[in-house]
């Protein structure tokens, strides 16, 4: 997870703040975890709206639940790219996807 922590950035999601660095880059995240290491998008509705995050290999990975104050309640409803996407940018997802493989934050 460190090196995501340290690819999100305001060019990855326009809810990131340095105080809570994982806000706002579930679909961002999702979609590129899904992009490298195949599995499935998943998604659980909360207040805000869907949540997204992965199962690989029958296993539940979300690496953006630290930007919630309490437990998510995981109802791991199947999800699409294109449903993900309508929360990300290409280009959020270029940044993010470029900072992952470089270990430095996007601009």
């Amino acid at each position: 997870m460190g090196t995501l922590h340290k690819a999100w950035s305001l060019s990855t999601a326009s809810q990131w703040t340095a105080s809570n660095p994982a806000s706002g880059q579930c679909n961002v995240t999702s979609l590129l975890i899904h992009e490298l290491f195949g599995g499935e998008l998943l998604k659980t509705p909360l207040p805000a709206g869907d949540h997204f995050y992965n199962r690989i290999e029958g296993k539940r990975y979300d690496f953006t639940a630290s930007q919630f104050e309490e437990p998510i309640a995981y109802v791991d409803l199947p999800a699409s790219r294109t449903e993900a996407e309508l929360g990300a940018t290409s280009d959020q997802l270029a940044e993010l996807r470029d900072a992952f493989r470089s270990g430095h934050p996007a601009s």
